[in-house]
């Protein structure tokens, strides 16, 4: 009787060696390139690297890779990612099942960076990284350790925290703008002259082409959860977030720099974000707060739930602010200085003269 596809790659999973050269995901960015690799037929957690199949029966699929290209994956081929969770406000949402995945049975492409795990909402627009993989086990190098990215985190320097001046953008959804906003102020800041900006994006999942932006657009260095040693901050009430936050900001502000730019994914609520606003209020309680937000209703709630964390918006930007009429709205209801900053802080009218200051005072 002929095998399933199941059951031949499970004979085939003993420990099977890998080229060096296996397509890998940007999850990954930060394990080294390595001659040997070789998986086990064992169950894989949060973090390890992982292989991982695309069956011959499913179309093509598209992720990016640690340089941040997009790369296909065909039909077939054997490729490195990691099991994690996602909780996205506007595409996939998935986890990471008790007891880790189990080696040949079927997962799911979770984000463009390669986190794998149990398909919880598929998203409403077309993701081309969506696609069923078979989970094969974790790999392990050429002196028998197995590999997870917290091993490759960044080492803390170990230095003070230098007090370099924060921008903090947060928004009301995701595609609210908070990249967008994050970018306009990192363009201010080194018109101002700040010639070392670092740019950390601290909450929800990770993305070499997010954090490339940023240095496109003159950040010293850039960093995301990856850096860290985690695919993503998910899920909401994880257990030792909170250290997790304190490390990555403690890291940050021990580097030399004039000012740091610090973008929160995902909205107010997921993603573990009221634990990092607590964590940052500790360290910074006079940084600066731009909301994103898609709309004036939006607005006024995320002002009412920072006043609850004792935290003040300086400026807010985003769709709420794409038409005069809008912007007014938010900024009458409001009360706080609106800007769009899609224009570009070089583009800034007389009437944003206003918002513009407050979202450089304190900066000089």
């Amino acid at each position: 009787m002929p095998l399933s596809d199941r059951e031949q790659t499970l004979t085939q999973m003993s420990g099977e060696n890998l080229p060096a050269n296996v397509k890998r995901t940007s999850a990954l960015r930060r394990v080294p390139p390595l001659e040997v690799l070789r998986y086990r037929s064992e169950h894989g957690g949060e973090g390890d690297v992982c292989a991982v199949e695309l069956p011959l029966d499913t179309p093509p699929i598209t992720v990016e890779e640690p340089t941040g290209r997009l790369m296909a994956i065909a039909p077939g081929d054997i490729f490195l990612a990691t099991p994690g969770h996602r909780e996205a406000t506007r595409s996939v949402c998935g986890s990471l099942p008790a007891g880790g995945l189990v080696p040949g049975d079927l997962y799911w492409v979770l984000a463009a960076s390669g986190v794998i795990g149990e398909l919880v909402g598929d998203s409403p627009f077309e993701e081309g990284y969506v696609g069923r993989v078979r989970y094969l086990g974790p790999v392990y190098a050429d002196h028998g350790e197995r590999l997870n990215i917290r091993q490759f985190a960044v080492v803390p320097p170990g230095g003070t925290d230098r007090n370099a001046p924060v921008h903090l953008i947060v928004g009301t959804s995701g595609e609210a703008g908070k990249t967008t906003a994050g970018i306009a102020v990192l363009r201010t800041l080194r018109v101002r002259g700040y010639a070392t900006v670092i740019a950390l994006k601290a909450t929800g999942g990770c993305s070499v082409a997010e954090i490339a932006l940023y240095q496109d657009f003159g950040a010293a260095q850039a960093f995301d959860c990856i850096d860290f040693g985690l695919p993503g901050t998910y899920p909401a009430g994880r257990e030792g977030i909170g250290e997790f936050f304190g490390s990555a900001l403690d890291f940050c502000f021990s580097l030399p720099a004039d000012a740091v730019v610090i973008e929160c994914g995902g909205d107010l609520f997921g993603a573990n974000v009221p634990e990092f606003l607590t964590c940052i209020k500790a360290r910074r309680a006079d940084m600066k707060i731009i909301l994103a937000a898609s709309d004036t209703l939006g607005a006024l709630g995320a002002k009412q739930r920072l006043a609850e964390m004792g935290l003040s918006i300086n400026l807010i930007t985003g769709p709420c602010t794409d038409t005069p009429s809008m912007r007014e709205r938010t900024q009458a209801l409001c009360g706080i200085p609106a800007i769009n900053l899609l224009r570009g802080p070089d583009q800034l009218t007389q009437s944003n003269l206003s918002g513009a200051a407050a979202l450089n005072e304190g900066t000089t």
